[in-house]
C-alpha cells in the first residue's frame, strides 16, 4: 500500500453541494438581519462564516493496540476507508509513564492501546505514513510531553519539516487528577510541563495544537452537560494563567488552545452546551485578558460520540446511540469528530465495527446534509432559550469554583474529586431507579442475557506482552549507551531549572532511544509524585 493510497484528501468524495434536492441553493446561515452571524465574535453560532461548506470536520477514529506493527496496520486500513485524522490510543504503561518490563506494567502492555515505549516503537507505528500530509491526535496526559517529542523526532527522522506537522496532543494534566488517574507528577511541575509544551510548539510546530482541554473524562466520570462545560473552561483559563505568569503572549498562544468533549444522548442538550461554551470562552479571552485576535478568541473542538453513555447489553443499539450523539457534534460546529464502534463497551473494535463507526461519519457528512447550513438549529426558540439557561448554569458553576479558591487548589484538597463523585452517585441513582431510561438495559432488556448477539469477538495475540518486552530488552543492548546517559543528564538539568523549557531535551532523549520509563523516572528524581488528596 503506497503512502499515496493512504494520504486522506485522495480518498474522498467531492464536498457536498449547498443546495436543495430540488435545485434550491442555500444561503451559508439563516437569521434575522442585524443578527449575530456565524464567525462573528462571540462566535455563538461557529468560529467560521462558512461551517462545513468549505471544508468538513476531521475524521478520526481512536485507534491503537498490542504492537506498534499491528496498530501501524489498523490506521493503514482506517485511512484507506476514508479517515482524515488519526487518534492514537496509548496502552497505560505508555499512559503511566513505565517501560514494559516493569513490575507494574504486567498484564497491562498492548491492552488498551499500543505499547509506545521509545522512538523505535513510534518510528514503527507511523512507518510509511507521512506526517506532513496527516492530522495525529494523541489521547494522553501524564506522558504527554514525552509522546509529544516522541512525534516531533519521527518527523526529524523521516525528513519532515516541523512547521507541517499537524494534529493535537490532549495535554491536560488537571481532569486526569479529578477523573482519570494517568496523572504522575504533582499539580504545580505539571502545570509547568504543559506550559513548556505549548511555548515549545507555538515555535517548532506552529500548526499542531498543544493541548487539548478535555471535559470528556469528567462526562463519562458522572458530570452533566453543564459541569462537563464549566470544569473543562475554568481548567483552560488555569493554564491561560500559567502561560502568562511564563510571560507568554496570549493573543499568540490561544491560538493553538483547543477542547476536547464528549457528546451524550440529549442532541439539544449538547448543541446548547457548544454555542454557549464558545460564547463563555470568547467573551472570557476578550473581556478578562484584553485579547484583541479574533482567532485567539475562538473555541476549538473536538469530540467522541460514545464513551459511557454506550451498554454493553443489546450492542448493536449503540449505532443508533452513535449516530444520534454524531448528529449533534456537526449541529454544535466540531472541529474533529471521532465516533465509538458499537463493541466499544465491552472490547477493542473489530476492523468490522470500526468501520461502521468511520461510516456513520461519513453518511451524516455526505448525505444527511445537516452540514449544508452553519449552525441549523440557531434562530429555534427552544435552542436559543437553551443556550441561554445553559450559559447561566455554567457560569453560577464556573463562580463556584473560582469562591473556592480556583481548580489548583480545589484539586489538591480534593474537593473537586468529591464534587464529581457526588455527580456520579447521583447519576448511577437515578438510572438504578428508572428515572433516567437507557433502552436495552433498564428498558425493553431481554429476558435471557445468554441470547444475545456481540458479533464479531477481538482477540488480541497472547504473545503480544512478550514480544514488546524483548524489543525492549533488544533496544537496550543495541543502543548507544553514552548518548542516553548524556540526554538524561541534560533533561535532569532542564527540570531542575525553572526557566528552562525541558522539551528540546525531552526530543534529544528521544533521538537517543531514551525509554518512556527512564524520562519520566528522571523527572520525578527532580520534582517528586503527586499524593492523591483524601476527603470524607
Amino acid at each position: 500500500m503506497s503512502i499515496e493510497t493512504l494520504d486522506s484528501g485522495l480518498n474522498q468524495p467531492p464536498h457536498p453541494r449547498s443546495e436543495t434536492s430540488f435545485g434550491v441553493p442555500i444561503p451559508a446561515f439563516i437569521a434575522p438581519e442585524g443578527t449575530e452571524a456565524p464567525g462573528q465574535y462571540p462566535f455563538t453560532r461557529g468560529i467560521f462564516p462558512t461551517g462545513y461548506r468549505s471544508k468538513l470536520w476531521t475524521f478520526r477514529q481512536y485507534s491503537g493496540f498490542g504492537s506498534a506493527e499491528e496498530t501501524n496496520e489498523r490506521y493503514k486500513f482506517l485511512l484507506d476507508n476514508g479517515t482524515t485524522g488519526l487518534s492514537v490510543a496509548l496502552d497505560l504503561p505508555t499512559q503511566c509513564g513505565y517501560d514494559p518490563d516493569d513490575v507494574m506494567s504486567l498484564g497491562e502492555v498492548g491492552k488498551v492501546g499500543v505499547s509506545m515505549f521509545s522512538l523505535t516503537e513510534a518510528e514503527t507505528v507511523f512507518r510509511d505514513l507521512d506526517l506532513s500530509r496527516i492530522s495525529t491526535s494523541f489521547t494522553i496526559n501524564g506522558t504527554a510531553a514525552i509522546i509529544y517529542a516522541m512525534y516531533v523526532a519521527v518527523a526529524d527522522k523521516q525528513g519532515v519539516p516541523r512547521e507541517k506537522l499537524t494534529g493535537t496532543i490532549q495535554n491536560d494534566i488537571l481532569k486526569e487528577y479529578v477523573a482519570r488517574g494517568t496523572w504522575i507528577f504533582p499539580v504545580r511541575p505539571s502545570m509547568r510541563l504543559i506550559a513548556d509544551t505549548i511555548l515549545f510548539s507555538n515555535k517548532e510546530t506552529p500548526r499542531f495544537n498543544p493541548i487539548s482541554i478535555a471535559g470528556a473524562h469528567v462526562r463519562d466520570a458522572g458530570c452533566s452537560a453543564v459541569e462537563e462545560m464549566a470544569y473543562t473552561l475554568a481548567n483552560g483559563l488555569a493554564y491561560v494563567d500559567e502561560l502568562l505568569r511564563h510571560g507568554a503572549d496570549a493573543n499568540s498562544f490561544a491560538k493553538r488552545l483547543s477542547f476536547f468533549f464528549y457528546v451524550h444522548m440529549d442532541l439539544f442538550e449538547e448543541v446548547a452546551k457548544f454555542r454557549a461554551g464558545r460564547r463563555i470562552w470568547a467573551r472570557l479571552m476578550k473581556e478578562r485578558y484584553g485579547i484583541t485576535d479574533e482567532k485567539a478568541q475562538m473555541f476549538r473542538f473536538g469530540v467522541v460520540c460514545g464513551g459511557s453513555s454506550l451498554t454493553g447489553v443489546q450492542p448493536y443499539n449503540n449505532i443508533a446511540r452513535v449516530s444520534i450523539e454524531t448528529m449533534a457534534a456537526v449541529m454544535g460546529g466540531a472541529q474533529s469528530i471521532f465516533t465509538c464502534a458499537y463493541d466499544e463497551a465491552f472490547q477493542i473494535p473489530t476492523e468490522f465495527s470500526a468501520e461502521i463507526a468511520l461510516r456513520t461519519q461519513q453518511i451524516i457528512a455526505h448525505e444527511s446534509g445537516v452540514g449544508k447550513s452553519v449552525d441549523p438549529l440557531g434562530g429555534s426558540h427552544y435552542v436559543e432559550w437553551l443556550t441561554d439557561k445553559t450559559e447561566e448554569e455554567i457560569l453560577k458553576v464556573m463562580a463556584s469554583l473560582d469562591t473556592y479558591g480556583g481548580v489548583e487548589k480545589a484539586i489538591e484538597d480534593g474537593y473537586l474529586q468529591m464534587r464529581i463523585a457526588e455527580a456520579a452517585l447521583a447519576r448511577k441513582r437515578k438510572k438504578d431507579s428508572g428515572e433516567t431510561v437507557v433502552v436495552g438495559e433498564n428498558y425493553f432488556a431481554h429476558q435471557d442475557s445468554s441470547a444475545v448477539d456481540y458479533g464479531e469477538v477481538f482477540k488480541s495475540d497472547p504473545t503480544t506482552e512478550a514480544r514488546i518486552r524483548e524489543r525492549l530488552m533488544t533496544l537496550r543492548k543495541t543502543r548507544d549507551q553514552a548518548k542516553v546517559a548524556s540526554a538524561l543528564a541534560a533533561l535532569e538539568a532542564a527540570a531542575r531549572t525553572p526557566a528552562v523549557n525541558v522539551m528540546s531535551s525531552l526530543v534529544e532523549c528521544c533521538h537517543a532511544y531514551a525509554t518512556v520509563g527512564e524520562m519520566v523516572t528522571t523527572l520525578k528524581d527532580c520534582w517528586g509524585e503527586f499524593a492523591e488528596p483524601v476527603r470524607l
